[in-house]
């Protein structure tokens, strides 16, 4: 249990002097005595992004593909460095497979893309009469790739995969997933030490934030001050999700008016990244004194979560992870599978500069755990009608097994840890 600042007071007489309070008098924090944890922080460099195309190339020559599509996201930021959105004006990068990089981009936006353009990389520019996709087919036939197969990042639109099509008849489009993937999961050194970083301010905001969660609180009250919290210790903060009461058995929360109330499930799931690197991890805890079952299902949730990190094991499928969670919850009486009461979601799921990627811990994945591969470990209880648990925190796997970047806390008693 949380110790609030005025716990001494009762819960009756916190819920009175809460009602009393506006709410934006709980988010009127200065945060002044909190450091800035990442000032000394070194974003990817120049020779990684060197390396990751090194490793695209080969991948690509390993699944016979020529070239590579790609839009902004993610994947633009970790082969190029350039950070751009998607619009109906085409913004991509083609990489071949002899490691010749180019950016296809409308020309007025041509100065700003280059701004953050990481890597050596030939600008091919369209004005909005033109066809950008016929700047990409003339780029890649000057190198002689007018056939073969080209591969297109998972999440690419539709318009662009049709719109190569027509501009590169010669070619067969292809999923570049196992290019894209083969590179983004694994993570190195530097990515696993700013996920690390990541981690360490968000559970910093978290010992910050939990002793300032009083009867009466609202989900935008909580998430105001978690999200200052983050700010102030320099983090860039990504999601601030609070349930609260019945709210916290549906993973993702109600649309429905919520306060924090002696007796209630308190339900927090936020993150941050640190340069584009992600932290996810979800505390749960009751205000004031939690019954029987709300300790129990804590308990059982807490276990749950040592079940999939000790089932984590190199070269173990993904999905067994998922599937030790699974038994060990049946033989409580949850589910069976992923039916409810019990947990209605994955496991787990891939994280790093998405705060959901590839691949998940998930039931039928086939994908072997292997060195520099993170992910969330979350098998939250929930309980329709009453409240759900959930206990979230992200491991990588290392060369001797997974490795928390997060502890999971110990005890009902301190929930946060």
């Amino acid at each position: 249990m949380i110790m609030h600042r005025r716990h001494f007071m009762g819960a009756a007489a916190i819920g009175g002097l809460a009602a009393n309070l506006p709410a934006a008098s709980w988010a009127a924090e200065d945060f002044a005595g909190l450091a800035n944890m990442a000032k000394d922080a070194q974003p990817i460099g120049a020779d990684e992004h060197k390396a990751r195309l090194a490793k695209a190339t080969a991948l690509l020559r390993a699944h016979d593909m020529d070239a590579l599509l790609i839009e902004p996201g993610a994947s633009l930021i970790y082969f190029t460095g350039v950070h751009w959105w998607r619009s109906e004006r085409l913004t991509a990068a083609v990489l071949t497979r002899e490691g010749e990089v180019a950016i296809v981009t409308p020309f007025f936006e041509e100065p700003s893309v280059r701004e953050s353009l990481g890597v050596a990389a030939e600008v091919l520019t369209w004005n909005e009469d033109e066809n950008p996709l016929a700047a990409v087919a003339a780029w890649l036939g000057k190198r002689g790739l007018t056939k073969g197969r080209i591969g297109v990042e998972e999440t690419v639109r539709y318009f662009a995969v049709d719109g190569l099509e027509k501009a590169m008849p010669g070619v067969t489009v292809v999923n570049g997933a196992p290019v894209v993937r083969g590179c983004r999961m694994i993570k190195s050194a530097a990515e696993i030490a700013l996920m690390q970083l990541a981690t360490d301010i968000t559970m910093a905001a978290y010992r910050y934030t939990a002793p300032r969660v009083e009867a009466g609180m609202t989900p935008a009250d909580i998430g105001a001050i978690m999200n200052g919290a983050t700010k102030a210790l320099g983090g860039s903060p990504e999601f601030a999700l609070v349930l609260l009461g019945e709210a916290s058995a549906y993973p993702h929360g109600s649309g429905q008016p919520q306060m924090v109330r002696p007796g209630e499930v308190v339900l927090m799931d936020c993150g941050c990244n640190v340069h584009g690197y992600q932290s996810d991890v979800s505390r749960s805890w009751v205000h004031g004194t939690a019954t029987a079952r709300e300790r129990q299902v804590w308990e059982q949730m807490r276990k749950g979560q040592l079940v999939a990190f000790e089932a984590a094991k190199l070269g173990t499928p993904a999905g067994a992870v998922d599937d030790a969670v699974r038994a060990y919850y049946e033989g409580l009486g949850y589910g069976p599978g992923y039916k409810l009461p019990g947990t209605s979601h994955r496991t787990g799921h891939g994280i790093g500069l998405d705060g959901h990627e590839p691949v998940n811990l998930v039931r039928g994945e086939t994908t072997r755990l292997a060195p520099g591969m993170c992910f969330s470990n979350e098998p939250g209880i929930y309980i329709p009608g009453e409240f759900g648990i959930r206990l979230e925190d992200c491991f990588h796997m290392t060369e001797s097994g997974p490795e928390w970047f997060s502890k999971p806390p110990v005890s009902f008693d301190d929930p946060i840890g």
